[in-house]
């Protein structure tokens, strides 16, 4: 459906509402725009996408809040009058319609303000539908991808895999379901689960465990070289195959890159590990004595200052050149995580360190910086 339509039609709403959506884009309606009061209609955060994904003016998102939030309020109304008896609700060329059992329930569904259309299944009743399938034994994901009410259609889909039209036929009979009150249909995809990559979250490589620098493009994130040589695959913090070590230094330097598949989305965040955030804004070098704060997996979110830049590190497996010092405590498993500055600039990732956190010595943590890895192999930090 094309968003940018006029939503839920002037005729079909109660007048109060009929003066404040207009259908012009001209700077009056901008100017009615800048008049309604935002706090209990939309986030931002929802009017920014809405613009973007929708393709809106400011003016034109707002008024596609306004029309929806009246079709809840409408719903809601009509929900507490009909209860199960109603069919669902949808909007259809700017117009809220509502489906009816019953042609008595007509007159009050239009005194509310929306479309009444005579259907055959209550919502109630395709939820049962729905309820039964979900309690029979489920299908070989190969063969049936899903199943969902469809209230337009008044019908409960079945998605089945192509060529496996029969076998997802064979067990909604099995499952006891009346073939009238379904419609199966060809799903040309598999679902995949999808998962974020950021800064600071687990993630694992046969026989040890690291933590995600930052995210970049081409899909992926940068880490500490020392958690796994090229060719080495991980596992995200939730277990799932996750991606493959492009490029690896270590000794030398301590850099990564962990390119990652197609269901997992690189985002410009780190971790504050309190359920919370910081967007990732840029790459700006903090000067020294700077505050900067890092994200791990094991000790979680924790500051410093820089303390010394160009710090060459002498591993037992080598030395490692070009590090930045800092004062922020780490423990074992925060290797590879995240290291910020103010303004949220990316500074690098965990190398090394010692005085771990909780040891009661001087913290001293070291960070590879993360602008050499970008140059280097060519990759985009992913920013807000």
């Amino acid at each position: 459906m094309d968003r940018r339509i006029t939503r839920l039609a002037v005729a079909t709403l109660p007048a109060v509402l009929a003066v404040t959506l207009a259908t012009t884009s001209s700077a009056g309606a901008n100017d009615a725009a800048d008049d309604v009061d935002l706090a209990g209609l939309a986030t931002p955060e929802m009017l920014e996408a809405a613009q973007r994904d929708f393709d809106l003016t400011r003016a034109e998102a707002i008024e596609l809040f306004q029309s929806d939030l009246e079709a809840i309020e409408i719903n809601e109304e009509l929900n507490e009058t009909f209860g199960d008896a109603l069919g669902g609700s949808w909007i259809e060329d700017g117009t809220l319609v509502v489906g009816i059992t019953d042609s008595s329930q007509a007159a009050e569904v239009r005194a509310a303000g929306a479309t009444p259309t005579l259907v055959t299944h209550s919502e109630a009743e395709l939820n049962d539908v729905v309820d039964t399938l979900n309690a029979a034994p489920t299908p070989d994901a190969s063969d049936v991808h899903g199943w969902h009410v469809d209230l337009i259609d008044n019908t409960v889909v079945v998605e089945a895999a192509r060529g496996s039209l029969g076998k997802a036929r064979s067990w909604v009979a099995k499952a006891g379901i009346d073939p009238r009150s379904v419609r199966l249909e060809i799903s040309n995809q598999a679902p995949e689960t999808l998962y974020d990559v950021i800064g600071g979250y687990a993630y694992n490589i046969p026989g040890s465990g690291c933590s995600v620098g930052f995210a970049v493009q081409p899909r992926g994130f940068v880490t500490a070289g020392h958690c796994g040589r090229v060719g080495a695959r991980t596992t995200g913090h939730n277990g799932a195959q996750q991606g493959v070590f492009e490029r690896s230094v270590f000794p030398g330097a301590d850099a990564a890159y962990v390119s990652v598949n197609a269901n997992w989305t690189p985002r410009a965040l780190v971790s504050r590990y309190n359920g919370t955030f910081a967007p990732v804004n840029g790459s700006a070098v903090a000067p020294l004595r700077a505050a900067t704060c890092r994200s791990g997996r094991t000790s979680g979110y924790q500051c410093g200052e820089i303390l010394a830049y160009n710090q060459t590190v002498n591993y037992s497996q080598g030395p490692v050149r070009g590090l930045t010092l800092t004062s922020a405590c780490a423990r074992p498993g925060d290797s590879g995580g995240s290291f910020i500055a103010a303004g949220i600039n990316a500074q690098g990732v965990t190398s090394g360190g010692s005085g771990f956190c909780g040891s009661g010595q001087t913290p001293r943590t070291y960070f590879q910086p993360v602008n050499p890895m970008l140059s280097s192999w060519n990759l985009r930090l992913v920013t807000q």
